[in-house]
């Protein structure tokens, strides 16, 4: 999946409405649980990478630099 979070959340929002509205076949309801379960791992992996990013610069912004045995800034992936 190549979609922004938006779109993600905006699908997850039309599935929703859809299982909810009643006219939705059992077999049609499970294609759409599936792509529901889909999106929401999506956007879970999409809000914590964000979450690690933020709390990475909040750490930089606060003055506190960590340095390596080499004095060089100490840097972790996210």
């Amino acid at each position: 999946m190549n979609e922004t979070f938006e779109q993600s959340y905006a699908r997850l929002e039309e599935i929703l409405e859809k299982m909810n509205s009643g006219k939705v076949t059992i077999d049609d309801s499970l294609k759409l649980y599936e792509e529901a379960d889909k999106l929401i791992h999506s956007c879970t992996k999409r809000l914590t990478d964000a979450e690690q990013k933020i709390e990475l610069l909040i750490k930089q912004r606060s003055g506190e630099l960590a340095l390596d045995e080499t004095g060089h800034p100490k840097t972790s992936p996210f």
